[in-house]
């Protein structure tokens, strides 16, 4: 039999199960997954102004999140860009200046703290599955700077001996395929590695979907010589560097089904975006940077601003642009302080942008007020 409860009583109760819930959720920092593609270029997505290219995952990303177009990269090309967004510095500062080679005889210190070793020291489960360029030395792979899972190449996808555009000086031999600090294949064809990160990806996130989780998937491509699987092949208005882009979008779509599938997506925090402008030597096989000047490897717009999109249902009001300016090294802090996770010892130069991205203020951080010198 049901007994009569008074409602001052039910409201008690109600209130402690609110009070429970919140603590709960408390106790459960945000996954954070972080897509990274190589030389794509600020109007290669439709959202950010490509009629050429469907996009529709993405496009329906930033409806849902948030999109900044004033976001810069750490430097206008591959390893200095990585070396930026994954450790808060300046790259020129720790040391990584250009694109490393293979057999390279530095790469990223150890000392560094890096995103995945600041989110590991939290609790979180790491996993990056794509390029690393950080330095293919053992001492410096993914596995050395916080990454409990490894799949992919140690650098670009263009430093082996099939590239047409390479002579004698650039035959660095096969291109090679990790999986943790294993060589597991070499790569002549990489048709299918787009595919491949992508079915890794999702793996990971079904496999640690009770736990909180760090992703991290830098695409090889559109880095040239592009490739492309038999799926997207022919289906873009912008040739093969469109179908390129198109399989990149249903790599994300994949990605946004797997956190929607395991009932992770309101507690994950997506970004996309690029390591630098695109490489503009290379005809239809570049993309556009337009509105803006030059690409890859300059210090103009079209170098360093790059498409930024992020999703995170929990904390981020939809559909909103921002144009306030935010670099690649402000979004490891912002990050710590969402995740409650403790920043590097060493200094970094990134600042807390996480005020800029939830609305709260228009104001970058790293704006100083001008003072002037009198006498």
């Amino acid at each position: 039999m049901l007994k009569y409860v008074p409602p001052f009583l039910l409201l008690i109760i109600y209130s402690c199960g609110e009070k429970e819930q919140h603590v709960n959720e408390s106790k459960n920092p945000p996954n954070i997954v972080l897509i990274f593609t190589d030389d794509q270029g600020y109007r290669d997505v439709g959202v950010f102004g490509a009629d050429d290219i469907a996009t529709p995952n993405l496009d329906q990303m930033a409806l849902e999140g948030i999109k900044l177009t004033s976001y810069y990269s750490a430097q206008a090309v591959c390893s200095a860009s990585r070396a930026g967004i994954l450790t808060g510095c300046y790259p020129n500062r720790i040391g990584i200046h250009n694109a490393l080679m293979p057999n390279s005889e530095i790469g990223l210190h150890e000392s560094e703290t890096t995103m995945a070793e600041m989110l590991k020291n939290n609790g979180y489960k790491t996993g990056i599955f794509g390029k690393w360029h950080l330095g293919d030395h053992p001492d410096f792979m993914p596995t050395k700077h916080g990454f409990d899972e490894y799949f992919g190449i140690p650098y670009s996808n263009d430093m082996w001996p099939l590239h047409p555009q390479q002579g004698p000086a650039f035959n660095f031999g096969p291109l090679l395929l990790y999986e943790n600090e294993t060589v597991i294949d070499t790569l002549t064809d990489q048709t299918n590695l787009t595919t491949q990160i992508t079915e890794r990806s999702v793996d990971f996130i079904n496999r640690n979907k009770d736990t909180p989780f760090f992703l991290y998937v830098p695409h090889p491509q559109p880095h040239v010589p592009l490739f492309v699987s038999n799926k997207f092949k022919g289906k873009s208005n912008r040739g093969l560097y469109g179908d390129v882009i198109m399989e990149i979008d249903w790599s994300v779509g994949q990605i946004l089904d797997a956190l929607k599938v395991n009932e992770l997506e309101g507690n994950t925090i997506v970004i996309f975006t690029s390591d630098n402008g695109p490489w503009l030597s290379y005809g239809n096989h570049a993309g556009s940077a337009e509105p803006f000047r030059e690409g890859k490897g300059t210090a103009w717009e079209g170098g360093q601003r790059e498409p930024f999109i992020m999703k995170y249902p929990n904390k981020l009001k939809a559909g909103r642009t921002i144009d306030v300016p935010v670099m690649a090294i402000d979004i490891l802090p912002a990050l710590a302080a969402v995740t409650n996770s403790k920043l590097p010892e060493k200094t970094i130069d990134g600042k807390n942008v996480w005020s800029i991205l939830t609305g709260e203020s228009d104001v970058s951080p790293q704006e100083r007020p001008i003072s002037f010198i009198t006498g």
